[in-house]
C-alpha cells in the first residue's frame, strides 16, 4: 500500500523521537519550519504532528507549539520475542481485518454479500434473541446459552458425534477455543503437531505458549501418515492440531484410512487429536470425522458459526470428554468472564425458525458454483488447481516453476489484490518446493485478479508476462 506524505512524515519524525533526536519536554520545530524541512504545506505538516500527538509521541500546548511527551520514548518495555513472532506469524490476518484491497481472492470468508448482508440481512438488521425466558441482562452461563448447547448436540448425532450432557462449551469462534485448548494443556517446550502447510492463525498462538511447533505434511486426503511416523520417531507430541474437512488452505479433505491412521497413532503414542471442523454446516454430514470415530477419547472438537454464518457474531464450541470441558470452562470464566448471551440467543433463534438452514442450502449453491468457475478460469490460465473434493472455501493453486510467490504478492498489492502466498500457511513460513497461493473460491474467477496473473505470471496464456524469478 503506498504510503501518504503525511504517512512518511510521521514514520520519518517517529524514528528521530524514538532514536532520542530530541530531549524529552523540547520543543520542535514550528508547523511552518516542519513544513519548508519537509516540502509539504502547513495543513499537511499540522496533520502528520497530530497524529504524532494522537500517538502519545507529542504533547500540543496552545499557542506555544509541539512538544516531546512526557515519556520514556527511548528505554520503553521491549516485546518479548515469541510475543513478536507471533504476531508476524499472523500479519496476513491484519488484512482480512483492516481491509485495504479491492480484489480478495486470499481473503479467509466469502464476501458479506454472500453472508450477513443477504438472505439473513433482515434478521441482522433487528437483531432479535430467542428463548422462552426474559433477558436479564446478566453474564450467562460461563458454558454458554443452554438451548443452544443442546441444540448442537442434536446436530453434532447427526455427525454421528455423541456429545455427553456436560461435554460442550460455548466459545467466542473456533480460535477462541483452539485458545483455550491450549492455555490449559501446552506447557512452554511441548512438542505439537500441525497440519503442514495449515491454519497460520494456530502457529501465532502456539508461539505465545512457546511451544516446539513441527508440522506435518498435508496431502490431498490429509495428513501424510508415513511423514507422521517419522516426526513421532524423533519426539511425542502432546496434541496434534487438524483440521479434518475442506482444509484450509489446501481444501482437501481427510480419507477413512488416514483417519483410522490418525487415531491409531494417537492411541499409540498417547498424544491428543484437535479437530477444527470450522466447516462442518455446509458440508455432509457423512464424512469421516475423528470426534465421530473416537466419540471424543482422546479428540477434542471444534466447530464455528464464523465461517457460515458471521465472523462479526463470534460464536462458536468446543466438545470433547466432560472433565476436560469442565477444565476449559474454568479458563474461560477466568479470561473472559462469560460469551455473549445475546448472540447465542440470536444464532439459536436462526437455526429454530429455519432461516440458518434456508441460508446454508443457498451458501452450498453458491460456493459450488464459484468453485467451478474459478477452476476453470484459473485452469485455462494454465495453472494446476488443487480442487476440493467436497464444496468449500478454498483452492490451493500452484504457481510456475521460477515465480516467487512473495514478489507475486507485492506485485498484486501495488494494483489493490490481495494475495495469500502458500508459504505464509507453513511453520516457520518456509519456502514450499513449488510456490502456491490460497484462493478464496468466491474471488477465484474475478476479471481483474484473472487479468493480473495473465500479465504477471511466466508462461501463462494471457498477453504479458510482468514477474518472473522474483523480479518485477
Amino acid at each position: 500500500m503506498r504510503l501518504t506524505r503525511v504517512d512518511q512524515i510521521v514514520d520519518h519524525v517517529s524514528g528521530v523521537l524514538r532514536a532520542g533526536g530530541f530531549k524529552l519536554g523540547e520543543r520542535l520545530p514550528s508547523v511552518r519550519q516542519a513544513a519548508q524541512t519537509h516540502g509539504v504545506s502547513k495543513n499537511t505538516m499540522a496533520e502528520a504532528y497530530d497524529r504524532l500527538v494522537s500517538e502519545g509521541l507529542l504533547e500540543a500546548r496552545a499557542g506555544s507549539g509541539y512538544y516531546v511527551a512526557h515519556l520514556d520514548l527511548a528505554h520503553g518495555a521491549a516485546e518479548r520475542p515469541h510475543v513478536v513472532e507471533a504476531a508476524d506469524v499472523v500479519s496476513l490476518l491484519r488484512e482480512q481485518l483492516d481491509q485495504h484491497h479491492e480484489v480478495r481472492p486470499g481473503d479467509g470468508r466469502p464476501p458479506a454479500s454472500w453472508m450477513e448482508a443477504s438472505e439473513l440481512s433482515r434478521h441482522f438488521s433487528g437483531f432479535k434473541v430467542a428463548g422462552p425466558e426474559s433477558v436479564d441482562f446478566g453474564y450467562g452461563s460461563v458454558r454458554g446459552y443452554a438451548p443452544l448447547r443442546e441444540r448442537l448436540r442434536v446436530m453434532l448425532l447427526d455427525r454421528s458425534i455423541a456429545v455427553p450432557p456436560d461435554g460442550l462449551l460455548l466459545t467466542h469462534g473456533a480460535n477462541h477455543a483452539l485458545d483455550l485448548i491450549i492455555r490449559h494443556l501446552v506447557e512452554p517446550g511441548d512438542i505439537v503437531f500441525v497440519d503442514d502447510p495449515g491454519y497460520y492463525p494456530l502457529f501465532g498462538k502456539l508461539t505465545l505458549a512457546k511451544a516446539q511447533i513441527v508440522g506435518i505434511r498435508r496431502g490431498p486426503d490429509g495428513p501424510d501418515l508415513n511423514d507422521l511416523e517419522s516426526k513421532l520417531a524423533l519426539g511425542r507430541p502432546k496434541l496434534f492440531f487438524t483440521q479434518s474437512l475442506a482444509h484450509n488452505p489446501t481444501g482437501g479433505s481427510l480419507s477413512p484410512a488416514c483417519a483410522f491412521g490418525l487415531l491409531q497413532a494417537a492411541e499409540r503414542w498417547g498424544f491428543r487429536l484437535v479437530e477444527d471442523d470450522a466447516f462442518a454446516d455446509i458440508l455432509p454430514s457423512t464424512l469421516p470425522r475423528l470426534a465421530a470415530l473416537d466419540q471424543l477419547d482422546r479428540v477434542l472438537y471444534v466447530g464455528t458459526f464464523a465461517k457460515t454464518l458471521s465472523a462479526s457474531l463470534r460464536s462458536g464450541f468446543v466438545a470433547g470428554d466432560p472433565a476436560l470441558i469442565a477444565a476449559l470452562s474454568d479458563i474461560k470464566m477466568i479470561t473472559c468472564v462469560a460469551t455473549s448471551d445475546f448472540v447465542e440467543r440470536f444464532i439459536f433463534g436462526l437455526i429454530q425458525g429455519g432461516q440458518y438452514l434456508r441460508h446454508l442450502r443457498r451458501l452450498r449453491a453458491r460456493l459450488e458454483e464459484a468453485s467451478k468457475r474459478a477452476v476453470a478460469e484459473l485452469g485455462a490460465l494454465g495453472l494446476k488447481v488443487h480442487a476440493s473434493k467436497v464444496p468449500g472455501f478454498y483452492l490451493w493453486v500452484e504457481l510456475p516453476a521460477g515465480v516467487d510467490e512473495l514478489e507475486l504478492s507485492r506485485a498484486a498489492a501495488a494494483e489493490g489484490i490481495f494475495l495469500a502466498p502458500g508459504q505464509i500457511f507453513r511453520p516457520g513460513r518456509a519456502p514450499l518446493e513449488a510456490g502456491a497461493m490460497r484462493v478464496n473460491v468466491a474471488y477465484g474467477a474475478d476479471p481483474r485478479f484473472l487479468h493480473f496473473l495473465a500479465r504477471a505470471l511466466p508462461g501463462s496464456r494471457g498477453p504479458v508476462s510482468m514477474l518472473q524469478n522474483g523480479t518485477t
